[in-house]
């Protein structure tokens, strides 16, 4: 990563140099499943699949997966590979979980059609759900310095979350389960969830997540928690970890004005 432009992206180059510096820094001759970080615009997907597939037929990766990716472009994706001849992304890793359900409306259901294996990032939606903070409790997340918008609570969709997490909170305590329970629970419950991605620091962190893996959380706190976050909401647009270009940059949703 960095200024240069060659630095970063999915293009031909930069997936083929990444791979080779992995390789080098894992001291092993391949990798069992290569993500692509995030979209990229600049580089059209076939040239992305073609670089995969000739690592994947190299010996030096074994599958390869998608990250953050908007259910359209995991279709094209598909079928791409399938017009083109390539390997496809065979997983999908989305943030998910009880703060951030937008995945619900498209990429899940696109994941399911597709049989493309589902291993969501942010479970405890960057440690919001993990019980360690909120009203009148500083967040002390490292995330938070480098990601303020997603807890900068200034801002009227993170307050709604801090409220939203009291309620959690309350239902958790009522169903005799610990947020990060309740909220490790919800996320295994999706059908096209094969597995959370969880980020331990500390072994204490570890000891509370390892319970999580056989907990099945009852039809009516489900629907609880449905009551409290509608399916396929997520409050701030910041939790969906990417935005695509035009969104951002008015130039390119606008004709020329020359």
């Amino acid at each position: 990563m960095g200024d240069d432009p060659n630095r970063r992206g999915n293009s031909r180059r930069w997936i083929t140099t990444e791979c080779e510096a992995s390789l080098r820094r894992l001291g092993t001759d391949h990798i069992d499943l290569y993500q692509i970080h995030r979209p990229d615009p600049t580089c059209a997907i076939d040239e992305t699949l073609g670089a995969l597939t000739d690592l994947v037929r190299a010996g030096k990766i074994r599958y390869f997966g998608s990250s953050t990716f908007p259910a359209h472009e995991i279709v094209e994706a598909q079928w791409v590979a399938q017009r083109r001849g390539r390997e496809r992304f065979v997983t999908e890793q989305p943030p998910y979980s009880i703060l951030a359900r937008a995945v619900e409306n498209a990429v899940l259901p696109v994941c399911l059609a597709y049989g493309i294996g589902v291993i969501p990032w942010s479970p405890l939606a960057g440690g919001w759900l993990s019980g360690a903070f909120g009203a009148g409790r500083p967040n002390a997340s490292r995330r938070s310095t480098r990601v303020p918008r997603r807890y900068d609570l200034s801002l009227p969709e993170n307050q709604r979350k801090l409220e939203v997490v009291s309620a959690l909170g309350r239902l958790a305590e009522e169903a005799d389960l610990s947020l990060i329970e309740l909220a490790m629970g919800f996320v295994l419950e999706h059908p096209a969830v094969t597995a959370p991605i969880i980020g331990p620091r500390t072994l204490a962190q570890l000891e509370a997540l390892l319970p999580t893996a056989g907990v099945i959380l009852p039809v009516d706190v489900l629907d609880r928690i449905d009551q409290i976050v509608p399916p396929g909401v997520t409050f701030n647009v910041a939790d969906a970890g990417w935005e695509a270009p035009a969104l951002a940059d008015a130039s390119q949703r606008r004709r020329r004005r020359d």
